[in-house]
């Protein structure tokens, strides 16, 4: 298994970790682990759900010139 070494992580940060390491009651190494894969995972997770709505959007209903907005039917209903 790969080792990945972080250098300058700033001192809040750190002491931040080797707290919710404490509290998850894992080493730090551990739960640096955990977190990078927890935010492998989301970024794919928001790719996937980018590229949906992007599909979403291309497949979307357009109306052509001809068709008349529905606010314009709207107000020509309301004069009648």
């Amino acid at each position: 298994m790969p080792t990945l070494h972080v250098r300058s992580v700033p001192d809040d940060l750190y002491d931040e970790l080797q707290k919710q390491a404490r509290q998850s009651n894992r080493s730090l190494s551990a739960e640096v682990v955990d977190l990078l894969a927890r935010a492998v995972e989301e970024r794919k997770n928001l790719r996937t759900h980018h590229k949906a709505l992007v599909a979403i959007q291309r497949r979307r209903f357009k109306p052509g010139k001809q068709i008349p907005r529905t606010l314009d039917l709207l107000k020509e209903d309301r004069r009648r």
